[in-house]
Parts: C-alpha cells; sequence; structure tokens
C-alpha cells in the first residue's frame, strides 16, 4: 500500500515533544522524511531521529530558533544542503505564558507573540523563495481553538494564534497561483505531558465539556497534518481546520 507523504520531505519546528513529536512520527509512518527543529533538549531529539529513522525515513535534528529571522533562512538552507528538497512546513512552535492581562508583564506578551506569531513569518518567509521556484508547496500553521473563541488568562497565546490565522489566509492569497497552499489546524483540548501535571478532575471536567467525550491525542492533530500535506488536499487552501472533538460546535 503506497504511503501518503512517500518521496516528501518536510520541516517541522519544535518537534521533539507533544503535538509536533506526534506529528513527526506520523508523517514518517507515511513515508515522509523529516527536518525537525528542537530548542534546547539534544537528549530528546536525538531520540526522536533514531525512531524517525527507525521508520526508513531520512531524518535529522537542528537546533535553531524560529523566532530569530536569520537563524529561520539559515535553518532552511541547512535543510537544502541536507535533504536537496523540501515539500512541506509545518510551523508548530509555540509557547506560552499565561496570566490575566491586568497582571501580565509586557516582556511576556512581547515573547508569546515573538515565538508563536513572528517565527511564522520568519519560516515562511524563508521557504517561500524554495516553493515559488518548484511551483508548489505545502504550508501548515498550528494555530488553537483560542485563536478563534479567545481565552481568559491567554491575552498573549490567543492573540498569537488569531494572528497565524490571518497570516496564512493572506499567503493563501498571495500564493495560490504558484501551487503553494497554506493552511491551519486549531486543535482543541489535546492531552500530552503539559496536560499531565494539571489535576485529573480538571481535566476530566473538560473532557465532559467536549461532544467526543475526550481529550484529542497528538496523533489526531498529526493525521490532520497528514492530510493537509497530502496530495489529498490539493485543493484545499486558506483554510482553518479544528481538531477539537467538536469543543467549539
Amino acid at each position: 500500500m503506497s504511503k501518503l507523504l512517500e518521496n516528501k520531505t518536510a520541516i517541522i519546528t519544535g518537534a521533539t515533544r507533544g503535538i509536533g513529536r506526534g506529528i513527526a512520527l506520523t508523517f514518517a509512518q507515511q513515508g515522509c522524511d523529516v527536518a525537525f527543529t528542537y530548542n534546547s533538549s539534544t537528549a530528546a531529539a536525538e531520540a526522536l531521529v533514531k525512531e524517525l529513522t527507525a521508520q526508513g525515513v531520512k531524518a535529522k535534528a537542528y537546533q535553531s530558533n524560529a523566532a530569530d529571522f536569520k537563524a529561520a533562512q539559515g535553518l532552511v538552507d541547512a535543510v537544502l544542503e541536507d535533504f536537496k528538497k523540501i515539500d512541506i512546513l509545518v510551523n508548530n512552535a509555540g509557547i506560552t505564558k499565561d496570566n490575566l492581562m491586568m497582571r501580565m508583564g509586557e516582556e511576556d506578551f512581547d515573547a508569546v507573540i515573538e515565538v508563536n506569531l513572528k517565527s511564522v513569518f520568519n519560516m515562511t518567509k524563508a521557504i517561500q523563495r524554495t516553493f515559488l521556484k518548484q511551483r508548489h508547496g505545502a504550508l501548515i500553521h498550528m494555530s488553537s481553538v483560542v485563536g478563534i473563541k479567545g481565552n481568559a488568562g491567554q491575552t498573549n497565546y490567543a492573540a498569537s494564534k488569531a494572528g497565524i490565522i490571518g497570516f496564512s489566509k493572506a499567503v493563501a492569497l498571495e500564493l495560490g497561483s504558484r501551487n503553494i497552499r497554506s493552511n491551519v489546524i486549531a486543535p482543541g483540548f489535546i492531552e500530552t505531558e503539559m496536560t499531565d501535571s494539571l489535576p485529573e478532575d480538571v481535566v476530566q471536567a473538560w473532557r465532559d465539556g467536549i461532544p467526543l467525550k475526550r481529550g484529542g491525542l497528538p496523533e489526531d492533530v498529526a493525521n490532520a497534518c497528514v492530510f493537509l500535506a497530502s496530495d489529498l488536499s490539493n485543493y484545499i487552501t486558506g483554510q482553518v481546520l479544528q481538531v477539537d472533538g467538536g469543543m467549539l460546535t
């Protein structure tokens, strides 16, 4: 049976844990070569490379800060050197610095906008020339249901994730004529190591409020990414796909 991402190469930012890790592993299962970035955990990056190459694909980790404009350009150049081509970019790097706005410092607002939103501009700008030259490319940007409906205590995060949606739609209009597609995934409550530290009753209350009565898994988001990265979605651009178990229905 042919794999959906056979002979494709992807860059995934922030892939050593949670959703990013799930995307990298699922892409590899579908035959995709994977270049991924990590911030600080070299051990986690090396472990992921081993898991990916065990699937029979080429994989390499790059320590890089997507929020740094020049570093993003350098990353794309390095991946092109190592892999010879790039077909897919998944902008997944992100952080939270939650607080009520009355208590939020300027630094915490700026840091979240820089890592979550500016990194999407940096990476998309860096890869644009490659995609234009080859006249194809799939851009997938990770937003959140919080970017659609807002959330108390997350003005910075909500602003960054809503900004990603507007950015992606504008890019879809600019680059569509060159067969470059730009789409957004907006995950809901996804259970990862970040949610493991929450009290069980809090997590259960969230699950109970979701129509499908469960939290999502990283694979749920990864499968949606596979669809948007593959040729199955060739006529889909400028869209926001909510992977939220019906949370916003």
